[in-house]
């Protein structure tokens, strides 16, 4: 069947950005909680669905992307003005780490790092994406200030593992998206079980159902769980990650129901009011 994928509405006082129909920001509350890993995996997700994708990677501090997708060099500028973006696994990507030596720390205060984030997204030519998943660094600091307010974002999801010391630090990334007017399409519980390789033993390593009552308490959906395997890791490490690496494994299938759940709760949000011409998948 046949999905027209449209520009959804973003923030008051903001437009669609002319190349991108709709930025999906992937935030938490904490670090540790895999939330590149899951950003990453879901941008895969969605290009192997039939979208036309892109990933930023919005964390100058740390940035992990690269790696993730096994890329490497710098992007090139055809006008010096303007970067192209990197691409792998037919997705597009940029990120501070393929400006910079791998090993260079980014000493900047909070404006320099906003006005990264803000270049490049707008010095980006991306092209002519159906999403753009920004990976946002954890807390609910400058840079994700900065994309409320100068960045068209039509939803945002929160990733969290099920214990409660994530959660409680996933509610406040949850509710600094709502006071930002940024919609939240849902939650994504990471780390969720764990299956023993050698006996098939299953084990809630981080606890039960945080996630799920987290999106009960408020009123949002909760897009799925993701397990905690030992494969998601490797292939991250390794450049390949598990969505590509093993297609039709039990994770990989779970990376792709969380990205349908996802389009699925955008297409319910109103539509841009000068919506960009769609295409179909």
């Amino acid at each position: 069947m046949e999905q027209r994928i449209t520009a959804h509405a973003v923030q008051p006082g903001l437009s669609p950005s002319a190349r991108v129909k709709n930025v999906i920001a992937v935030g938490s509350g904490k670090g540790g909680v895999g939330k590149s890993t899951t950003a990453v995996n879901l941008a895969l997700a969605l290009q192997m669905e039939g979208a036309r994708v892109g990933v930023l990677d919005a964390d100058v501090y740390g940035p992990s992307i690269p790696t993730m997708l096994g890329l490497s060099g710098k992007p090139e500028s055809p006008d010096n003005k303007s970067i192209e973006p990197m691409r792998a696994f037919g997705v597009e990507a940029m990120s501070i780490g393929f400006l910079v030596d791998a090993e260079t720390p980014m000493i900047w205060r909070g404006p320099m790092a906003t006005s990264a984030l803000t270049q490049l997204f707008t010095d980006t030519v991306w092209g002519d994406l159906d999403y753009l998943l920004i990976d946002l660094p954890p807390g609910t600091g400058d840079i994700q200030l900065t994309l409320a307010q100068k960045i068209p974002v039509a939803g945002a999801v929160i990733v969290t593992t099920p214990q409660d010391v994530a959660t409680l630090d996933a509610k406040k990334a949850l509710k600094m998206f709502q006071k930002v007017e940024v919609p939240v399409l849902g939650i994504i519980e990471n780390m969720a079980l764990h299956v023993c390789s050698s006996c098939g033993h299953e084990e809630h390593l981080f606890g039960e159902g945080g996630g799920q009552r987290m999106a009960a308490q408020y009123g949002v959906p909760l897009l799925g769980s993701l397990p905690l395997d030992i494969s998601i890791r490797e292939q991250g490490d390794a450049g390949r990650p598990v969505v590509i690496a093993a297609p039709d494994s039990a994770v990989a299938q779970a990376y792709r129901q969380v990205a349908r759940e996802l389009a699925a709760q955008l297409a319910l949000r109103p539509r841009a009011s000068m919506p960009i011409a769609s295409s179909l998948v």
